[in-house]
């Protein structure tokens, strides 16, 4: 006899979501499906409002990475007035950004991903959750904590506020940073380091304790999509060009990504409100990728900063090509964390970080405007026509 599950809600993740899962009479998966019916229709209600608006009003997309799209329109903004922010500007943003990736990349392995690490699987839903850490290691859910909170300081300090900033504007930012400021977030980046290094050694720990789980679970083949350095190759996650690299490791495209269109399309399906992007000339399924820490650091030839390039260099040797299996996120991620950690602390020690040159005036609508940005789950992209 067929039977269907369903698991209503999905917890764990940001958003809404169910899964279902079809099982025949033998008792076999046939399909599956998980599917994100969360309306949002932020495409429709955005119409008519000056563009300006918009890196106000499009941060509410995404409660925990409101960071990603605030600045990610910022650009597109930049592009519809035709004018390059001064380089203060861009530091301050890209600092900014760091601060989100800190507090997301720390929040989604200690408090997302954490339990079913530390209890397994199996364990009682009951007590596989953040409050299970709390209780069998109160140590280290501190300082994941402490982590998620240094993320936030970062964002609070740099833009005024947590939460749905208005920071960024088109031509550059609103905010100078003080040497007061600067010092109070520099001081802390070496223990925040430390504490990363400790979720590191648990990540790579119980990836080698499970090599079967991780070789079975969510390991399929893939092409791979992020944003790296245009001279190095190296990992980018602020602004540069849009690497695309097939299955075996091999580059389908390096391109702009004003240009997205031209080497992007989108699949729909009746199950789902998310959309399915593939790469255009391969069509759909066969061109389909992956993106987020993953799919970054198999792009990427390497990574800017020391010690996140160090563990870089030891990911990359798990494979001769792409490192597929899905568990893996875990470790890409944790080293994205360390690099975003060093890379607010070179930041920071960059003059110009203090200048108050931080916007460009414009008088000019060019009419079109889009902007890309690496959120923690992947490439953005905010693509605004105006009149």
């Amino acid at each position: 006899m067929s039977q269907k599950i369903t698991i209503e809600p999905v917890t764990r993740i940001e958003g809404h979501a169910r899964v279902t899962i079809h099982v025949n009479g033998a008792g076999e998966v046939e399909n599956a499906y998980m599917h994100v019916d969360q309306f949002r229709g932020f495409e429709k209600f955005c119409e008519g409002r000056m563009f300006f608006e918009m890196p106000v009003i499009t941060p509410r997309i995404c409660g925990i990475c409101p960071v990603s799209h605030h600045l990610v329109s910022a650009k597109a903004c930049d592009m519809i007035a035709g004018v390059n922010p001064p380089r203060p500007a861009l530091l301050l943003r890209e600092l900014m950004h760091m601060g989100q990736m800190i507090q997301s990349h720390s929040m989604h392995f200690f408090h997302l991903a954490g339990p079913d690490l530390i209890f397994g699987f199996d364990a009682d839903p009951a007590i596989r959750n953040v409050v299970g850490i709390i209780e069998a290691n109160p140590e280290l859910a501190l300082k994941a904590v402490k982590l998620r909170k240094y993320g936030q300081e970062v964002i609070r300090i740099v833009a005024g506020r947590r939460i749905n900033a208005r920071f960024a504007v088109p031509g550059g930012v609103n905010k100078a940073l003080t040497e007061k400021e600067r010092d109070e977030l520099l001081a802390p980046i070496d223990e925040m380091i430390g504490y990363m290094g400790e979720g590191l050694a648990l990540a790579k720990q119980w990836l080698e304790a499970n090599q079967d789980v991780v070789q079975w679970f969510a390991n399929f083949r893939s092409g791979y999509m992020g944003m790296v350095n245009p001279e190095t190759g190296a990992l980018e996650l602020y602004d540069g060009p849009v690497r695309l690299i097939d299955r075996d490791g091999k580059l389908l495209e390096q391109f702009d990504g004003a240009r997205y269109l031209d080497y992007i399309r989108e699949h729909v399906e009746d199950w789902s409100y998310l959309k399915f992007p593939y790469y255009k000339k391969m069509g759909w399924p066969a061109g389909v990728y992956r993106v987020a820490p993953l799919a970054r650091l198999n792009v990427a030839d390497c990574i800017s900063t020391p010690l996140a390039n160090e563990e870089f260099k030891k990911f990359k040797a798990i494979s001769k090509g792409p490192v597929e299996p899905s568990l893996y996120m875990h470790y890409a991620r944790l080293i994205e964390d360390i690099y975003a950690a060093e890379r607010t602390r070179e930041l920071l020690e960059d003059p110009d970080i203090l200048s108050t040159d931080i916007v460009t005036e414009s008088n000019v609508i060019t009419g079109e405007g889009v902007g890309v940005i690496e959120a923690p789950r992947g490439t953005l992209f905010h693509h605004y026509w105006t009149d």
